[in-house]
């Protein structure tokens, strides 16, 4: 869980972007939305399976850009 505590002479400006980094780098609001509904685990498999060909994809064109391969 994030927690911040108010440092002397802060504000609350300061005090709400420092929580929200901290919620942003602990990955709780991805957590919270994957937990949003069950997914089975051939489901979440599947959608591991087609994250990987996205990113090999991704990583394919970058290398051509570059000129390599």
């Amino acid at each position: 869980m994030a927690s911040v505590k108010l440092k002397p002479g802060e504000s609350q400006e300061a005090l709400l972007r420092r929580f929200r980094k901290r919620v942003t780098n602990a990955g709780i609001l991805s957590t919270v939305r994957r937990k949003r509904w069950h997914i089975s685990k051939s489901e979440l498999r599947r959608i591991e399976k087609k994250k990987a060909v996205r990113r090999a994809r991704r990583r394919q064109r970058k290398a051509e850009t570059r000129g390599g391969l």
